[in-house]
């Protein structure tokens, strides 16, 4: 091994301790920041992605395809929302309601069956939860009308509010959509 070889070694060893007590003297001041701010939450999203809870939303106004939701969700850091509570549903159905210009804008939510017919999964591979569900009245259905293949992907919405937050329908993956997209806030404490 070369002087040069060692001074490298060395180098890269210096480095990653540099940053290793660089890490360790934030997490320090965070949480010295935590508790000279306590019950303050520090949650918080980047740009246009809005905070509720401890998850941040990105409404597109783009319609798209499932699949070209679900990239586009992905390319911003996030996935199609997965809707884990009635709180979360309360949430994202009354901010639709001002966004949604015509009865047929609906958005793209992360849950589908394209898999296997009738078994539900949300975009990270867990199982619907059949108790939490709100399935429009007569959906899903799987209808063929529009599309030999039938229906595999979930929307919501209902313009102007939705009687006891019924508002998932099941579509056609390829029919455009406006979508939401979710991901974890950061804390910026």
């Amino acid at each position: 091994m070369t002087n040069k070889d060692n001074s490298c070694i060395k180098g890269a060893f210096t480095s990653k301790s540099k940053t290793d007590q660089t890490l360790r003297s934030l997490k320090e001041e965070n949480e010295a920041l935590r508790k000279h701010f306590p019950g303050r939450s520090c949650l918080g999203c980047f740009g246009d992605w809005e905070v509720h809870g401890e998850k941040c939303y990105y409404f597109t106004t783009t319609k798209s395809s499932w699949n070209v939701s679900r990239a586009g969700c992905k390319d911003k850091g996030g996935d199609l929302v997965k809707i884990d509570s009635r709180e979360e549903q309360i949430f994202l159905e009354r901010r639709l309601r001002g966004k949604m210009e015509e009865a047929e804008d609906k958005f793209w939510i992360g849950l589908t069956d394209s898999e296997e017919e009738g078994r539900w999964v949300w975009v990270d591979g867990s199982p619907l939860d059949t108790g939490l569900t709100f399935w429009s009245k007569g959906d899903p259905d799987n209808w063929s009308g529009g599309n030999p293949a039938g229906e595999d992907c979930v929307r919501m919405g209902e313009r102007g509010g939705a009687a006891d937050l019924k508002c998932w329908s099941y579509k056609s993956c390829n029919i455009p959509h406006k979508s939401i997209c979710e991901q974890e806030s950061g804390h910026y404490c």
